[in-house]
């Protein structure tokens, strides 16, 4: 079978499965790549060609050697700045241009973009050097969040109630970033919140928020519900934010991705942006929760296809995405032997996308996932007592 079209996808984990099978769907031939060869989602594509897709240059090489119409972006931020550079290289559509993509997902490149454009951001400083950062630290109020500037999944992030957490703090992010520099900022008191909308000329075309969960590790999501319980004046403002970065950046149609903490007062602030992706199937959670194909509508915006047929839907139902991680009495080393679900959530379950398998030892407790479960609930009360015991109710058993 010939195809006209040959995309290739910066990515071949879960988190791309949606994208693989919404592309194919739309008549793309899929080339996915990375280097992690047990991928769950390279089986999905057309083809793979193993490659360090955050080396920008070897990705413009696979693309001319591959003749593709198309580069989209997986849910990494390097996989997007790979994407946009090969794509402003090839004259390709769908994308920000490269240093436009760097304003919005290097922390201290955004923090000093949303300063600018009077969008509430925690007060942060960069730091460059040792003596840098004790400055730093004598003029920031702890608690404190320390932060390489080009990581996502919580990866080096850590919090800091004082001088002494903070300097172990700043070596693990310095040692994990691939940049010169790090941020450090104040802690924000608050809830956690994802809001997830589609930019058509300018304009939120579409918003979709949640409520984040964070169970043993405070720094990465391990669950999502939906609708949010903030506030339609707190989600107006977020929309808001949004088109003014769009308007000031000259943002192309697409995804815009926001994690924000909610403060007491309602007020948003925003400590998390991208346009690329969320992972770990949240926009399979989106497309259930609205019944929007959202999948569909981000490889359609990264190909440069009109999006703007997109409608305003808000949420339907209660629902919840939980990725099945190790509880607090689970130790390094363990053996998983199953995962087990309460006879009380059993009929919450819409779909259950499990990988792991009986005998494999868990190394990093804090990152480890057994697999992800979409769950719908009756009423909003039953969704968050449900969601604050799920680690409970589907629950990892090791030997």
């Amino acid at each position: 079978m010939s195809f006209k079209k040959k995309m290739l996808l910066l990515g071949g984990s879960h988190a791309e499965i949606p994208l693989i099978q919404a592309a194919q769907a739309l008549g793309w031939y899929v080339i996915t790549t990375g280097n992690n060869r047990d991928g769950l989602g390279h089986p999905y594509a057309d083809k793979t060609v193993f490659a360090n897709y955050s080396d920008k240059d070897a990705m413009l090489e696979l693309a001319r050697a591959e003749g593709v119409q198309a580069v989209c972006s997986g849910c990494n931020d390097f996989a997007l700045l790979s994407t946009v550079y090969v794509c402003e290289k090839l004259g390709l559509p769908g994308h920000d241009s490269y240093t436009t993509s760097l304003e919005i997902h290097h922390k201290d490149k955004y923090r000093a973009l949303a300063s600018r454009l009077g969008i509430p951001t925690p007060r942060a400083l960069v730091v460059r050097s040792a003596d840098e950062f004790e400055v730093a630290i004598a003029q920031l109020t702890f608690p404190i969040i320390v932060k390489p500037v080009d990581l996502t999944g919580g990866k080096g992030i850590h919090r800091a109630a004082n001088p002494e957490e903070a300097r172990e703090a700043c070596k693990d992010a310095c040692s994990r970033t691939r940049q010169d520099h790090i941020v450090i900022e104040e802690f924000v008191q608050g809830t956690n919140h994802g809001f997830s909308a589609m930019l058509v000329k300018g304009k939120v075309a579409f918003a979709f928020s949640d409520n984040e969960q964070y169970f043993v590790n405070k720094y990465l999501v391990s669950g999502a519900n939906s609708p949010s319980t903030s506030g339609s004046e707190t989600l107006a403002k977020l929309r808001d934010y949004s088109e003014r970065i769009a308007r000031e950046l000259h943002l192309v149609d697409g995804i815009l991705h926001i994690q924000y903490i909610e403060k007491p007062d309602g007020t948003p602030v925003i400590i998390e942006i991208c346009r690329r992706p969320p992972g770990d199937l949240y926009i399979k959670f989106v497309k259930y929760a609205t019944s929007i194909d959202y999948p569909k509508f981000i490889v359609m915006a990264e190909t440069g296809e009109d999006i703007s047929g997109i409608a305003d839907v808000p949420t339907q139902g209660y629902w919840l995405r939980h990725c099945i991680m190790a509880g607090p009495d689970i130790a390094n080393g363990s053996t998983i032997r199953d995962v087990t679900f309460a006879p009380e959530i059993q009929g919450n379950i819409v779909e259950k996308f499990l990988w792991y398998k009986p005998g494999e030892r868990i190394a990093d407790r804090l990152t480890y996932k057994a697999g992800i479960v979409f769950f719908k609930f009756r009423s909003p009360e039953e969704m968050e007592n449900k969601t604050a015991r799920m680690t409970n109710l589907a629950h990892i058993v090791v030997e």
